[in-house]
């Protein structure tokens, strides 16, 4: 049975891996704006990646452990609807979860290829239809409530435009992974440019964007960072890539780099 994870749920998450690590930001004080996500990026970047699916670790087993249910460590929490699923079954023919590209792999036309396509800082498990439902939406305000055939999910949809609000309590987690992506992926090598626009791209845009701007940094806001969420990223940077989201132990760079500065 799935369960629906609200806020009014408590989380006592033992504090097992380490924080900030001394000095790791020390390279971006004093900065904003462009100058700002520069310092960041050459922070963060250079990551050890993972492989999408392989006999040794890949992200099956990486969100296994960064999105472990606390109230219940055989599960998995699903993004979008706080649903808890048994972890073991990944896929399992669409009958157990799936790995959602937060940032739509098609934005950029990156898929799962390492890096962009395999990095867990932006990858979540994910109920299979409700997966399918936000498809590549674009993240926005939106009103239309979506129930899933498996009940409620707390996030809507629009009845008119290609866009997607998560539940309530991960809406700060979409938007402080969709601005990791822009900050970590600047176009050097291979790697795509991704940029944060606030307008709504056409629907089937492959150009390296993602929306809205205005509506994530509100979300960021109304949603703030939470332990559950500082334990994943301490998770991903200790055990995993080496490489931490800079909008989760710092949430006032957001502003400085797309708000108004302070």
């Amino acid at each position: 049975m799935k369960l629906f994870f609200t806020a009014t749920v408590i989380l006592t998450l033992q504090v097992c891996f380490g924080q900030i690590p001394n000095g790791y930001y020390d390279s971006a004080f004093g900065h904003k704006g462009e100058s700002l996500k520069t310092q960041l990026n050459l922070i963060i970047k250079d990551h050890k990646e993972f492989p999408y699916t392989n006999k040794q670790t890949d992200v099956w087993d990486i969100l296994k452990d960064t999105d472990r249910d606390t109230l219940n460590p055989n599960n998995v929490l699903l993004i979008y609807s706080g649903w808890s699923r048994n972890a073991n079954l990944e896929y399992n023919s669409g009958k157990g979860w799936s790995r959602e590209h937060v940032w739509a792999k098609s934005h950029g036309d990156f898929g799962t290829t390492n890096g962009a396509g395999t990095d867990v800082h932006a990858l979540r498990p994910c109920d299979v239809s409700v997966n399918s439902a936000r498809n590549s939406r674009w993240f926005a305000e939106c009103s239309t409530e979506y129930v899933d055939k498996d009940g409620l999910t707390g996030s809507h949809t629009s009845t008119s435009l290609w866009v997607w609000k998560p539940n309530e309590n991960v809406k700060g987690d979409v938007a402080r992974m969709i601005f990791y992506m822009a900050t970590r992926y600047e176009g050097e090598g291979k790697e795509p440019d991704l940029e944060v626009v606030d307008y709504i791209p056409a629907k089937d845009s492959k150009e390296p964007i993602h929306a809205k701007q205005s509506d994530l940094i509100q979300w960021h806001l109304d949603d703030p960072v939470d332990n559950w969420e500082r334990n994943r990223n301490n998770i991903i940077y200790t055990k995993y890539q080496k490489n931490r989201n800079p909008f989760i132990d710092h949430p006032e760079y957001v502003q400085r780099i797309w708000g108004n500065g302070n």
